[in-house]
């Protein structure tokens, strides 16, 4: 059996088209991966362990850390916020824009803390042994 051009051309067309569809596949599915990796919270162990204050928010809202780790929270936002542990273990003074305040967590565990001005900003630090 002879093949015509035209045959040639279309199973070369669909072979472009399978590969442009794995292609894009491919694609995609980086893309979910990687936005359903910004959307967790920053879950894996924190790098540069500071939390920014902006749009009444702690972000990330929470953060793992290893025991030992010095965690910076900045004011970001034009009002003061006061961070505070939920148990009153540590409270930092009322933070102006720009202002910083740092704690030590060396005991393994979940810390709960929020925002003493405006108590609906919460967030949470995981501290891995």
């Amino acid at each position: 059996m002879t093949r015509s051009r035209s045959d040639f051309l279309a199973v070369r067309s669909i072979r472009a088209g399978g590969v442009r569809a794995l292609l894009l596949t491919f694609v995609g599915l980086a893309a979910i991966l990687g936005l359903s990796l910004v959307a967790s919270g920053h879950q894996a162990l924190a790098d540069d362990p500071t939390i920014k204050i902006a749009n009444f928010t702690f972000d990330p809202p929470t953060l793992t850390v290893k025991a030992g780790t010095t965690v910076t929270w900045v004011n970001a936002d034009d009002i003061p916020h006061v961070v505070s542990e939920k148990d009153g273990k540590f409270r930092s003074s009322a933070l102006d824009t720009d202002d910083k305040f740092s704690q030590t967590f060396s005991t393994a565990g979940t810390v709960e803390y929020f925002c003493a001005i405006h108590p609906h900003m919460t967030g949470k630090i995981v501290v891995t042994p």
